[in-house]
């Protein structure tokens, strides 16, 4: 029997057929998780800095309140002096400075405090706050005071720590670069834990790597909502992503209104003290007046009076309470005749100037006092557990994979166009609006990139081990 040979043929079987590119999130997700590692790694230096004295500002309104209590309280007595008494009172105890507002005590045991500028000695962006027993007109001291709220020098040096780290508007640029990317990462990693919920739902009888894994997702995931909130709020105010959201406010009619402070009437310019002149001197109808007829148009404690800038201006005067209710109407004097001028209520406000009053309070934390106080704390040292659970991942990794797996070659191409397009474009905006986000977002992508490359390059299908793998 003849065994016929083998059949051959020059036809090469065909290729495996390439998987199927994967769906939009399934594309998405390297790029996030690329993202969160880079800016878990490279960023949280900041938000530890700015966490740390984060708390320690927010605990500083109720160690204000001990560390000067003999300032800011004084025994209640039975009737309180004019006001006129009472700045008359601080300015003799310290003549060399000028009357820049003065706010009368709002409550039966607080003292009033007469703010005076130009003070030998005092750091030309404060003022001098001196306290008056508005029951005595005696002197209680004297400190230096800084901003709105009415902060002395313990919140102050904390403040201005958080803010800038005592180095004036160079050192803005760290807040900033922190508020730009924190809620970049707090909302990274909430997707993240959203994609694995089912695998992460418990972190018992666990350990190591996935332990502290399931810690850091689940207080991150809980955590996730305030740490957006204060990344939003903090730019309101920051350098170059606030002056951008002010610029668009104003574009949408939404700027905060301003208070008209013309003197009105035939006497303006002419009967009025003239700048610099303790309020009351001249034909200035006096402190007294003027905060009667604030209190005729409804503006109760606490108030702030702001005294004629020159002989063509008003008195301004202003709520100042920013706790709930808030208060922040305020009513223009003339000088000369005692006549309200200009009302502004904030009932009146734009919704997106009261968004960000509301915004900013809370962020401060004095729209909910205690309250407020307390949460942000506990933002605050979640923040830092964060921080130490995500270094202590990448430690757990072990020598040798600490930069992970980068992003796949071609990694761009695999994301749908109807995904791709819209996220470059988002991101183009967002980095123009907030550029402390943008510019370092660039950079982290073009470095995945170059890693990607010399991956490709080595033969490698993985950059050191699986870095970010989650």
């Amino acid at each position: 029997m003849t065994t016929l040979p083998p059949t051959t043929t020059d036809e090469a079987p065909p290729p495996a057929s390439p998987p199927p590119a994967p769906g939009g999130w399934a594309a998405l997700r390297p790029l996030v998780l690329r993202l969160h590692f880079y800016a878990g790694l490279f960023v949280a230096p900041f938000l530890l800095v700015a966490a740390v004295t984060g708390f320690l500002y927010a605990a500083s309104f109720q160690a204000e309140k001990i560390v000067y209590a003999q300032e800011t309280t004084v025994p209640v007595g039975e009737r309180k002096l004019p006001v006129s008494r009472q700045v008359a009172a601080a300015r003799a105890a310290h003549p060399g400075g000028t009357v820049t507002a003065v706010r009368p005590s709002p409550e039966a045991d607080a003292s009033t405090r007469v703010l005076l500028s130009g003070v030998e000695g005092v750091d030309d962006t404060h003022v001098l706050a001196v306290f008056v027993d508005p029951y005595t007109g005696k002197v209680r001291g004297a400190l230096e005071q800084y901003g709105s709220t009415g902060a002395l020098p313990l919140r102050t040096w904390i403040d201005e720590f958080h803010r800038d780290l005592h180095l004036g508007e160079t050192g803005r640029l760290y807040s900033e670069f922190a508020a730009s990317w924190l809620w970049v990462i707090a909302g990274g990693g909430l997707v993240l834990w959203f994609s694995r919920r089912r695998a992460l739902r418990t972190v018992r009888g666990t350990s190591g790597r996935r332990r502290t894994l399931g810690l850091h997702g689940t207080v991150g995931a809980w955590a996730a909502a305030g740490f957006l909130f204060l990344s939003a709020t903090g730019l309101t105010w920051s350098a170059y992503a606030g002056a951008h959201i002010d610029e668009l406010r104003t574009s949408l009619g939404q700027a905060t209104p301003s208070l008209s402070t013309t003197a009105g009437g035939e006497h303006a310019g002419h009967g009025a003290a003239p700048a610099g002149a303790a309020p009351g001197a001249g034909r200035d109808v006096g402190l007294d007046r003027v905060l009667a007829a604030a209190r005729a148009e409804g503006l109760t404690d606490p108030v702030e009076i702001v005294p004629p800038a020159d002989a063509e201006s008003a008195y301004a005067v202003q709520q100042v309470q920013r706790s709930w209710p808030e208060k922040q109407d305020a009513v223009a004097v003339d000088p000369a005749t005692g006549e309200v001028t200009d009302v502004l209520r904030f009932a009146d406000y734009p919704l997106l100037a009261k968004l960000t009053r509301w915004g900013i309070d809370l962020h401060t934390g004095v729209l909910f006092g205690l309250a407020n106080q307390i949460a942000l704390m506990l933002l605050a040292l979640a923040l830092i557990a964060l921080v130490g659970w995500g270094y202590r991942m990448w430690w757990q990794r072990g020598r040798g994979s600490s930069f992970g797996r980068p992003v796949p070659r071609g990694a761009w191409q695999r994301v749908p166009p109807q995904i791709l397009v819209p996220l470059l474009a988002a991101v183009a905006v967002t980095g123009y609006f907030v550029p402390l986000l943008g510019i370092p977002l660039a950079a982290f992508l073009a470095v995945d990139v170059v890693l990607g490359e010399i991956a490709h390059r080595r033969g490698r299908r993985t950059y050191g081990g699986g870095a970010a793998a989650r």
